[in-house]
């Protein structure tokens, strides 16, 4: 037979008490219980239900684009890792120091710099996207729908170019 829940117990009256009768027979759980509200008297609140504003979509979109750029960036990584800014290479020839944005040659690592201007590259894809999206708005001006379109067909070029100018530096001789 399967178990009875407490709301049939309470409902039938048989067994448990739910703890409002007087059927204790502690005394200091009667003192306690009577005692403080018969001297003092709890306060009227007045409280009112905090009312929540939705954000604006833009707000969304603002918050989901810069998250989507420290994911992409390695925020992460560079919080656990603390790899240095940018690196610095001796040249073999005038043995002075050049400064290093990508870690050639290692997949698996990066500068902080590389991370950053490599997610900077992935969102400017994203809002060339979201450009060509608005360049397709019936209610827009020809003139606001070509600026959208020129302006979203540029910036996915810019990311798209950039971003095989850094897998190539970060990794020699692919794709080639």
């Amino acid at each position: 037979m399967a178990p009875r829940s407490d709301s049939q117990t309470l409902t039938t009256g048989s067994g448990v008490s739910d703890g409002s009768d007087q059927s204790s027979i502690d005394p200091m759980f009667h003192l306690l219980r009577i005692l403080p509200f018969s001297i003092l008297r709890p306060p009227r609140l007045r409280l009112k239900i905090p009312s929540f504003t939705l954000p604006s979509p833009m707000t969304v979109y603002a918050l989901i684009l810069l998250t989507y750029f420290l994911v992409v960036s390695g925020f992460v990584y560079d919080v656990i890792v603390e790899p240095p800014g940018i690196g610095s290479t001796q040249d073999p020839i005038t043995g002075t120091v050049r400064p290093v944005v990508f870690m050639s040659g290692r997949v698996n690592g990066q500068y902080i710099i590389e991370g950053l201007s490599s997610g900077f590259m992935f969102v400017l894809g994203g809002i060339g996207i979201v450009m060509l999206d608005l360049a397709l708005d019936k209610n827009r001006a020809k003139s606001v729908k070509a600026s959208y379109a020129t302006a979203g067909i540029s910036s996915v070029v810019i990311a798209y170019v950039m971003s095989m100018l850094f897998i190539r530096i970060k990794i020699p001789g692919y794709l080639h």
